[in-house]
């Protein structure tokens, strides 16, 4: 076949090729080498089908300069949550150092019982992420010391993370003050409170299944932790001070500062806290040459907290497991997967790929339940290939919005599926900028905790079960309907694929 000079809609098999090499490289890397696949093979497998995609576009007609701008946009995008992780790092290193999570985990060990741990921890995220509209700042504040009371009671790891992400994309979904919420509106052509009204319905139904789950698994029987608390209070300054830097960032969310400036005042809050309740510990930790000043060798300390995590020397080896953390250095692994994962999804929206692989399923949806269970796999879909969360609500809701104008349905059924779908299946996805950022919070591995993120599947499974049922889904006036179907015909008379 004779390279085109100008690009040119790729072929169906062309579409599917990077999709199918993606999925096939990363598979051979969980295979070979399990969770530490995030730590590099997985990179480089998404690499590998960037090439790819490449090759393809510029075989129909794309030029190897306009590729590469679009996978540099692409990467673009995600420069926010990459802030956001290197500040998450920072917090977990100071408030590591200064006993914000020591003190979070001891009152947390003396207040809760595992009978009722991970329902508990669920409603919890689930009650703050509303309040603030940001699952990343609930996963890298609370979430971090409801991990450490997890370990502390001898509680699963798996089933703890997916207690938490399940609460914290609650607000992430369904609170006002939530980027991904105002988005799916947006995207969807809704005003926002008639969407968040629709959206709340499917969350709280899939709350409620997701809180039922988790007092399933909720582990009967005695607990005894005096001694982690003994040991906690033998190596830290338990007090509610300690408590300081946490409440300044939930403070700071409720203001809307944005994330990564929340974060990090709250990682500096700990560091200053570390050194006015236990400067002797900040020396300690700093190990700075004896000609440096007091004052320089805190500021160094609490400098290494901030970049490099904190490591505990306590005497006792579980506790020095559990403060051992943190630190931007700490993230590195994870950054590096969402720039690849980025990259790759750049290059395949350029290509045109996701659009050739949907229209198809757009044509042959004939009922309302298929639809938007159509819908429901394009965004899925899209949240696996762009790896962005964005993009999995933006693009899909572009491309669907005509076939449900012609279909009589109002934009709120789409913008409910939409909500449902895309903010809360980027988590399940191990190099999803989601998957990831979730995976590096708690430290337990995406394929680890996905099984147990009850709220995350269900929700778009609740949307499907709805659509199939004909439960709200109001219809446009007759006149509405009948322009948005000639507009979308005009849209796809204009559209056209070349044959296999």
């Amino acid at each position: 076949m004779k390279r085109p000079e100008s690009p040119q809609p790729v072929t169906l098999t062309e579409a599917i090729i990077p999709i199918a090499s993606l999925v096939v490289l990363v598979g051979l890397s969980y295979y070979l080498f399990g969770d530490a696949g995030a730590s590099g093979p997985n990179q480089v497998g998404l690499v590998v089908a960037t090439m790819i995609s490449v090759f393809i576009g510029w075989r129909r007609g794309h030029t190897l300069a306009s590729l590469g701008e679009a996978a540099v946009a692409s990467v673009s995008t995600g420069i926010g949550a990459i802030f956001i992780l290197f500040a998450v790092g920072a917090l977990i290193g100071t408030w590591a150092l200064s006993g914000t999570l020591v003190g979070m985990v001891y009152y947390g060990l003396k207040l809760l019982s595992p009978n009722y741990f991970y329902v508990t921890a669920a409603a919890i995220c689930g009650f703050v992420s509303m309040s603030i509209g940001s699952s990343w700042t609930v996963a890298g504040t609370i979430g971090i010391g409801l991990m450490g009371i997890a370990q502390g009671m001898g509680l699963s790891p798996a089933i703890t993370a997916g207690a938490i992400i399940s609460g914290a994309y609650l607000g992430d979904k369904s609170s006002p003050l939530s980027d991904s919420a105002n988005l799916a509106a947006a995207a969807a052509g809704v005003e926002l409170y008639r969407h968040l009204r629709e959206v709340f319905l499917t969350s709280a139904v899939a709350m409620v299944i997701s809180l039922g789950v988790f007092y399933f698994f909720g582990r009967p029987g005695d607990f005894d932790a005096s001694a982690e608390i003994q040991a906690m209070r033998g190596a830290f300054h338990i007090s509610l001070w300690l408590f300081l830097p946490l409440i300044l960032v939930i403070m700071l969310a409720v203001f809307k500062i944005p994330p990564f400036t929340a974060i990090f005042l709250g990682a500096l809050a700990g560091g200053l806290l570390a050194v006015c309740v236990a400067p002797e510990r900040v020396i300690a930790f700093a190990a700075a040459r004896s000609d440096v000043p007091v004052w320089l060798a805190l500021v160094k300390g609490v400098w290494l907290a901030l970049a490099s995590g904190y490591k505990a020397s306590t005497g006792n080896p579980a506790l020095d497991i559990l403060v051992t953390r943190g630190g931007m250095e700490s993230m590195l692994s994870t950054i590096w997967l969402i720039i690849t994962a980025l990259a790759f999804g750049g290059v395949v929206e350029k290509c045109g790929v996701l659009e050739r692989l949907i229209e198809p399923v757009i044509r042959k949806a004939k009922s309302a339940g298929a639809l938007v269970a159509s819908l429901v796999g394009a965004i899925l879909a899209t949240n696996i290939v762009t790896a962005d969360q964005y993009i999995a609500v933006v693009l899909p809701a572009r491309m669907f919005r005509s076939a449900f104008a012609r279909r009589g349905f109002e934009p709120v059924v789409l913008s409910r599926a939409v909500g449902d779908t895309g903010t809360p299946t980027g988590a399940l996805i191990p190099w999803n900028s989601c998957g990831a950022y979730m995976a590096a919070t708690p430290g337990v591995s995406t394929l680890s905790y996905a099984p147990f993120a009850v709220f995350c599947f269900v929700s778009p499974l609740l949307t499907i079960a709805i659509a199939y049922a004909g439960i709200r889904m109001p219809r446009l006036a007759a006149g509405a309907t009948e322009g948005s179907a000639s507009a979308s015909a005009s849209t796809e008379s204009a559209s056209s694929y070349p044959d296999e």
